[in-house]
């Protein structure tokens, strides 16, 4: 955001709240700002916003848009918590499931797996679609660093992150459709490339596809980040809207193989 833009205040409404921000911010943003959760996979603070997971959709003036790629303009009309809304983005996240081989029950991410917690949020207590259980390659070469490519979503975290905080260029996609992959910039696997344990990239990713060998399971079930405190409790505040839609996982049955 260049210093012009901040110094422009613009309005918005959503959900017929009116909120304020600065041109050259985006939606979700704004949203984030005001206390006003708009669930999102493929966005993280600080990486260039990516817009492919499309759990963030809105209607910005009666049309679809991404909240983490718009640019808030002064006047605008949001949607996000409404019923249509709601129910596009559940079947993506069960989409989502159904699309790779996700086990949360012995997933060292179970209950830190920002997937599994958007579930949680939606009501998803069983499969909507049937599991599709795609052949999906592991890469175990690195000595510090696992690849369980069963649990991506595609949502270029950690290729961003990579590129953008680490400055290597691990991680990128190969293929199309249903075949979209996740690939390393080495023939021989992760092993053969100059990523490190540290890097911004492995804790970029939202579920439990990369992974830091010999940490996982070492926070105990009750203390881990979405046992008790719904995702987006981050972003929502006493200023903001009371959220009529989330629910804190302990009251709701465990999806299947969501433990």
């Amino acid at each position: 955001m260049s210093d012009s833009d901040e110094a422009t205040a613009i309005q918005l409404i959503i959900d017929g709240t009116e909120v304020t921000g600065h041109a050259g911010q985006t939606i979700l943003e704004i949203a984030d700002s005001a206390g006003i959760y708009i669930p999102r996979l493929c966005w993280l603070e600080n990486l260039t916003p990516f817009g492919a997971c499309r759990v963030c959709v809105v209607r910005v003036n009666g049309r679809i848009h991404s909240a983490c790629t718009l640019p808030a303009t002064n006047g605008m009309v949001v949607e996000n918590d409404t019923e249509e809304l709601r129910g596009f983005r559940k079947n993506l996240i069960d989409m989502l499931f159904a699309e790779g081989n996700h086990f949360c029950m012995f997933c060292e991410r179970s209950g830190a797996c920002e997937l599994q917690a958007l579930a949680y949020r939606f009501g998803i207590t069983a499969p909507t679609y049937p599991a599709l259980f795609p052949h999906r390659e592991i890469d175990a070469t690195h000595p510090d660093i696992l690849i369980d490519r069963n649990r991506c979503v595609l949502c270029a975290r950690c290729i961003r992150a990579s590129k953008e905080s680490d400055g290597k260029g691990v991680f990128g996609f190969a293929g199309r459709g249903i075949q979209k992959h996740l690939i390393v910039s080495a023939e021989g696997g992760l092993a053969e490339t100059n990523i490190d344990a540290s890097d911004a990239a492995i804790s970029a990713c939202p579920t439990g596809t990369l992974l830091r060998k010999r940490t996982g399971f070492a926070v105990p079930v009750g203390e881990r980040p979405f046992d008790r405190t719904p995702i987006g409790t981050e972003v929502e505040s006493t200023t903001g809207p009371t959220p009529p839609h989330a629910s804190t996982p302990t009251s709701t049955p465990a999806p299947a193989g969501k433990e």
